[in-house]
C-alpha cells in the first residue's frame, strides 16, 4: 500500500483526489471517487444555486456517509457568500478555495472542522498559502484542464513548491495514468489531483458525445483560451483562461477574443451549440493528459487502476534502481 500524508493522516486507500470540475463533477462522481478509495470533490460554479449545492452534497455523502470535498472560486464567493455558507453547512471533509486568496476563509473553515485546500500556480502563491494556514496545497500546472492561471508546467512548479513549503503538496496537471501518479509521488508530492482522467467515466455529468470526443482526443488537441467564457458573458476574471478541446469555435475566436462581446451571431451560435451538445462549437474542458484517456471506464476503476498500478510501478522501478546502486558500490 502507498504511504503518504493522504493515506496515513486522511486514511485514503489511494493518495488521489478527484479535482472539482464545475458542471460535470457533481455528487455522483464525487461519491464514486471516494467509494473507490480516493477523495471525491464537487465543483461549484459561480452560477450554481444553493439548492443545487445541497442536493449534490447529499448525493456525494450518500447513505453510507462517505467523505467528500467541495471546490469553489474565491472571486465567486466574494459575489455569492451564500454559496460558502451552504458549503459549510453541508459539512464536507475538505473545501478547496482557489483563484484568489484563501486567507479570509481559513479560520472560519477550521472553526467548523473543515480542512482547506487551495490551488497555486507559482512558488510565491504557495509560500503565501502556507503562511495563511491552509491544510493542503495543490501545485497546478498549465497542462491542467479547465481554468488555470500562471505560466508554469506541473513538474517544474511541483519541484519549486515542494522546496518552498512544509504544508502537504499535491500535483495537478497532466496526470491521467499510473506513470503520472508514480512520477508525482516519486518527486515527494503527497498525492495527485486528477480531473481529465475522469472525464470519460459515466458518473461524470457530461454526455455520451462528450465522452466519445474525450476518448478520441490527443494530447495536442487542447487550447488555453478565454473564448468560451467571453462568448457566454461569464464572470471569470481575465487572468484565468480555461484549457479545453480545440474546435471550430476556438479556431475562429481564440485569437480574436476582444471582438467576441460584439459578435452577437457567434455568441448565439455557441449558445445553441451548447444546448444541442454540438461539440464542433460547444466547449469540452480537458487537460493535456486527455490523450491518455483512451476508453470509457467507471470512476471507481479509474481510481483503482491509478493507485494500484502506480504502486506497482514504484515498487518495481525503485527495486531496480536501488538494486543497481547496491551492485555498483
Amino acid at each position: 500500500m502507498l504511504h503518504t500524508y493522504l493515506t496515513t493522516s486522511w486514511h485514503l486507500r489511494y493518495p488521489i483526489i478527484g479535482a472539482p470540475m464545475a458542471y460535470v463533477g457533481r455528487g455522483r462522481l464525487a461519491h464514486a471517487v471516494s467509494e473507490a478509495g480516493g477523495l471525491g470533490m464537487i465543483g461549484i460554479g459561480s452560477t450554481e444555486s444553493v439548492d443545487f449545492l445541497v442536493r449534490e452534497a447529499a448525493i456525494a455523502r450518500g447513505t453510507d456517509q462517505t467523505r467528500f470535498g467541495i471546490g469553489m472560486h474565491t472571486w465567486a464567493i466574494e459575489r455569492r457568500p451564500d454559496l460558502l455558507d451552504a458549503a459549510i453547512e453541508a459539512n464536507p471533509f475538505l473545501i478547496s478555495i482557489s483563484f484568489g486568496s484563501p486567507a479570509p476563509y481559513v479560520e472560519r473553515l477550521h472553526r467548523h472542522g473543515i480542512l482547506l485546500a487551495t490551488q497555486v500556480n507559482t512558488r510565491a502563491e504557495a509560500i503565501q498559502a502556507a503562511r495563511d494556514g491552509v491544510d493542503l496545497i495543490v501545485a497546478q500546472g498549465t497542462e491542467a484542464g479547465g481554468h488555470v492561471t500562471g505560466q508554469v508546467s506541473a513538474l517544474p512548479l511541483l519541484q519549486s513548491v515542494l522546496d518552498a513549503v512544509q504544508v502537504p503538496v499535491l500535483a495537478a496537471g497532466g496526470i491521467a495514468s499510473p506513470r503520472g501518479v508514480a512520477a508525482a509521488l516519486a518527486a515527494c508530492a503527497e498525492g495527485v489531483w486528477v480531473g481529465t482522467a475522469l472525464l470519460a467515466s459515466p458518473e461524470c455529468e457530461n454526455t455520451e458525445q462528450a465522452r466519445a470526443r474525450i476518448v478520441q482526443a490527443q494530447e495536442t488537441d487542447t487550447v488555453l483560451t478565454r473564448a468560451f467564457d467571453v462568448a457566454q458573458g461569464l464572470s471569470w476574471p481575465a487572468q484565468y483562461p480555461g484549457r479545453a478541446l480545440r474546435n471550430r469555435f476556438t479556431d475562429q475566436w481564440h485569437s480574436h477574443i476582444d471582438s467576441l462581446p460584439q459578435a452577437s451571431e457567434a455568441r448565439q451560435q455557441l449558445k445553441e451549440a451548447i444546448a444541442n451538445k454540438n461539440y464542433d462549437l460547444a466547449y469540452i474542458y480537458a487537460g493535456e493528459a486527455v490523450g491518455l484517456v483512451t476508453r470509457q471506464q467507471s470512476a471507481g476503476d479509474v481510481i483503482q487502476n491509478l493507485g494500484e498500478e502506480a504502486e506497482r510501478l514504484l515498487r518495481d522501478r525503485f527495486s531496480l534502481l536501488l538494486e543497481g546502486a547496491r551492485k555498483t558500490t
